[in-house]
């Protein structure tokens, strides 16, 4: 049976979508109707990391309910910018959106010398479809079963306890740093391209631990091919309840998640936009939806970060935290 809440939600997304969809109804006259051909999602990282797995959720969602087939092509590189560049750089239309998340629209760009686009006037965000707080997970073979171990262990490593992420600021690279900087543990960095890269040479042993949204690892960690040590959340998860915070493990405040958002060239109509906003506030509401975004470890948008201008909101203050990050992890652009 359904909560009050997600009630709510179902309410709310149900209002959302009408609004939406006569705003969309309301185009110029002649306007083609949107949509009129498959559309697009680019995720810039590999296939297999959170950005894909919840990109290809929602994209079966919209598919559904807008009509037309939605298409996730994975482009990575550089940290999500090749991908992101090349949605930046596509006529704005609402045919080719991007799958965009803190490595390519926070962490990124603010640690490029030279940044190939600016996330606030070149993209324009569409909604969040997710956030999904961060794990640290460990070889199994490893004498370490939470993170005060790790710390100790590390330390008695000459050469460091490796610990992959998506790649030099990517959506983990952050977390690490500061992780690194609150306790002194004796972590190597060993960046990938995406978090879907680290997974293999995780599971083959060649890499000692991964920093990654939970959602990513849950079946290793079920399935004893590794230890999840520690999550980055106010509150334990649901789906792992026997591992305790990072805050709980004694350090202070530490939280740290990833979100998922789709956007649209700067430029695209309001009423593609609102079409869009429609169908992913509906799919948002859907219990199915709910369930299986909770299965992955993901937490659902609601209210605001459906829209534009709540999700323009988030993301100011996503970058006023990644330049003090920044600042404390002494880290420079290249």
């Amino acid at each position: 049976m359904g909560s009050p809440e997600m009630g709510r939600r179902a309410l709310f997304a149900l209002g959302t979508a009408m609004a939406w969809r006569a705003g969309a109804a309301r185009a110029q006259p002649g306007a083609e109707a949107y949509p009129s051909r498959p559309i697009r999602f680019v995720v810039p990282f590999a296939a297999g990391g959170n950005s894909d797995v919840t990109a290809r959720l929602f994209a079966s969602q919209i598919t559904a309910r807008l009509g037309q087939a939605v298409v996730v092509e994975n482009r990575s590189g550089a940290t999500g910018a090749i991908g992101t560049e090349a949605v930046v750089r596509s006529r704005p239309d609402g045919y080719t959106l991007l799958i965009g998340s803190p490595g390519s629209i926070v962490n990124g760009p603010l640690l490029m010398a030279a940044p190939r686009y600016d996330t606030m006037a070149d993209l324009v965000p569409v909604a969040l479809l997710g956030q999904a707080p961060m794990v640290i997970i460990l070889r199994p073979g490893l004498p370490v079963r939470d993170l005060q171990q790790l710390v100790a262990f590390s330390r008695t490593q000459p050469r460091g306890v490796t610990i992959g992420t998506s790649g030099v600021g990517g959506a983990n690279h952050l977390p690490l740093e500061l992780f690194k900087a609150a306790t002194g543990a004796n972590l190597v960095h060993v960046p990938y391209r995406g978090g879907g890269n680290t997974l293999p040479d995780f599971v083959a042993g060649n890499v000692d631990g991964v920093l990654i949204e939970m959602s990513s690892v849950l079946d290793l960690h079920r399935d004893g091919r590794g230890r999840i040590l520690g999550i980055a959340a106010a509150h334990r998860s649901k789906q792992v309840p026997e591992v305790a915070t990072f805050i709980e493990q004694g350090i202070d405040g530490f939280v740290a998640a990833s979100f998922v958002g789709l956007f649209a060239p700067a430029g695209t109509p309001e009423p593609v936009l609102g079409a869009l906003q429609g169908a992913i506030s509906a799919a948002a509401a859907d219990p199915e939806v709910l369930a299986r975004l909770e299965a992955i470890g993901n937490n659902p948008p609601t209210g605001a970060e459906l829209t534009t201008p709540g999700t323009v909101a988030f993301l100011q203050g996503e970058l006023a935290k990644a330049r003090q990050a920044i600042a404390i992890a002494g880290l420079k652009p290249e």
